[in-house]
């Protein structure tokens, strides 16, 4: 028989329990057939241009540039260049266009970078050294570089984007119009005259390099 009693009042354990009600279901949204869904945003430095649809593109801005300004113009609006996403700014040139002589670097540092001009760090003072040994200065020189936008660490560029930039330099040049073209280290040599010979190789040496309307003189030196 039943000794003790475990609550107060008795539970009939034969009864069938009180249903709990379900959740209700959410709602569906509706969406507006018109209007696409919203696609998840990515950051610019992620947004890439196949290499050889960016090429050809900086082929043809280059070529329709009729002036300096023009071809500045385009440069900072173009976006084939993931190195543009990833700069403060644009590293046009410096220096006086009407200049007789032309030296193109690299790439821009930190320094460039943060000021918008070709060699104004340490590389830059060096530069002006080497300049001025040969009697000129920068309002007498015209300096740019093949790539226009900093590589992020200074990183070396990659053949892309040396590819890429590449017409924007060449048009560039072709509108400077120098008698004289001086290439600064191995990459903007190798760049610009065509040649797979290191520095050591081809310093020093007079080149024949074609603008396109004409041939000019181009020399390799350090940097």
């Amino acid at each position: 028989g039943v000794d003790c009693a475990l609550g107060e009042e008795p539970i009939n354990r034969l009864e069938e329990p009180e249903a709990v009600p379900a959740p209700a279901a959410p709602r569906p949204v509706a969406l507006n057939p018109l209007r696409p869904p919203p696609m998840p945003a990515v950051p610019r430095s992620e947004i890439t241009v196949a290499p050889e649809a960016a090429i050809a593109s900086a082929r043809e801005a280059a070529r329709t540039a009729p002036t300096l300004e023009a071809l500045r113009t385009l440069m900072e609006t173009f976006d084939g260049c993931a190195l543009k996403h990833t700069a403060t700014r644009l590293v046009f040139a410096d220096g006086n266009p009407q200049a007789k002589v032309m030296f193109v670097g690299e790439a821009p540092g930190r320094d460039e970078d943060i000021e918008g001009l070709p060699f104004v760090g340490r590389s830059g003072k060096l530069l002006d050294r080497m300049i001025a040994a040969i009697g000129l200065d920068r309002s007498k020189a015209y300096i740019a570089n093949v790539i226009p936008w900093r590589p992020p660490g200074n990183r070396t560029p990659t053949p892309q984007e040396t590819q890429v930039c590449l017409p924007f330099i060449q048009r560039h040049i072709e509108l400077v119009n120098p008698d004289v073209l001086v290439t600064l280290g191995n990459p903007s040599t190798q760049a610009l005259l065509g040649t797979r010979e290191g520095i050591m190789r081809t310093r020093g040496k007079w080149i024949d390099y074609d603008t396109g309307t004409r041939t000019i003189r181009a020399v390799a030196t350090f940097h």
